[in-house]
């Protein structure tokens, strides 16, 4: 499936305000990538084009001067990207345009989850050595086509069009940076990391392990290589998006020393359904 009928990325400016919009169509959400100008006619703006659109999710990261704005024209405040806006938090807003997209019966289930995973702490475990036989490194253009069969093996549903090997490629050759793990030459896990260059964060993402390999603890070590290109580039903001029902992701990044800092509701489709994700960043100048 072609990215642009997953999602569009367009520039609107207006006489007092200027909007970057993720049109996402795949996910039913408008999301909006970076603004400036008057935001009340900001807020105005998003809200005629995810009706427009029959989109049932509006979601904007905000400066924290602009929260009480949003707030006031019926945002709800879902999750907090610290450092996200070159060290300046970000502030996760949302408004919901039908009931069923704002209803969760999972909430409960979720949040044993999340406590469960709090109370592991920090684990020593990510400075194991891999298991024998795996080699860990960076992705290459031509492993475009292993990748999509890694992802259309882990995951029934995707929110991006990662069965799709020229994303892949076109992904690499831009702003993410892929690692993987191969066992006899078979690839078994990988994940990205996502640059933003001009605010300075990376989103920590495209997380998938093969299912008789998730016990091994290895997308750890993928993250942590992961880590370590950003902080060459100077990059200090990494967050991640986890879902909310996943024990092992959450645990993972709990234990990579990551901060729970929310979740989004019914976020995106994703494993095999639309998923609540939580939030978790780092700021990888402290550690």
């Amino acid at each position: 499936m072609e990215a642009s009928s997953f999602y569009e990325e367009k520039q609107l400016f207006r006489d007092n305000f200027y909007l970057s919009v993720c049109f996402d169509h795949f996910n039913r959400r408008l999301r909006v990538l970076d603004y400036r100008g008057n935001v009340i006619e900001i807020a105005n703006e998003m809200i005629t084009l995810a009706t427009q659109h029959q989109y049932s999710k509006a979601i904007i990261y905000a400066r924290r001067e602009h929260v009480h704005v949003y707030v006031e024209k019926g945002f709800l405040l879902e999750a907090i990207f610290e450092g996200f806006y070159n060290g300046s938090h970000a502030y996760a807003l949302t408004m919901y345009f039908d009931q069923e997209r704002k209803q969760n019966n999972q909430w409960m289930k979720e949040d044993e989850i999340l406590h469960k995973v709090i109370k592991t702490g920090v684990s020593s475990e990510s400075k194991q050595e891999l298991p024998k036989d795996c080699v860990l490194r960076k992705a290459e253009i031509n492993d475009a086509e292993a990748l999509k069969e890694l992802y259309s093996n882990v995951f029934e549903i995707y929110p991006t069009p990662l069965n799709d090997p020229n994303y892949i490629k076109k992904l690499i050759k831009t702003d993410s940076i892929f690692y993987l793990i191969e066992k006899e030459s078979k690839l078994i896990s990988a994940a990205s990391a996502n640059l933003d260059r001009l605010y300075h964060n990376a989103e920590i993402s495209d997380c998938a392990t093969l299912p008789e390999y998730r016990k091994h603890g290895i997308m750890k070590h993928l993250i942590i290589h992961l880590e370590e290109e950003l902080r060459h580039e100077k990059i200090f903001c990494a967050y991640s998006m986890a879902r909310s029902l996943s024990y092992g992701m959450n645990a993972a990044l709990q234990q990579l020393r990551y901060k729970y800092k929310g979740r989004m509701t019914n976020n995106c489709y994703i494993y095999n359904k639309l998923e609540d994700m939580n939030v978790w960043v780092k700021d990888l100048a402290y550690d």
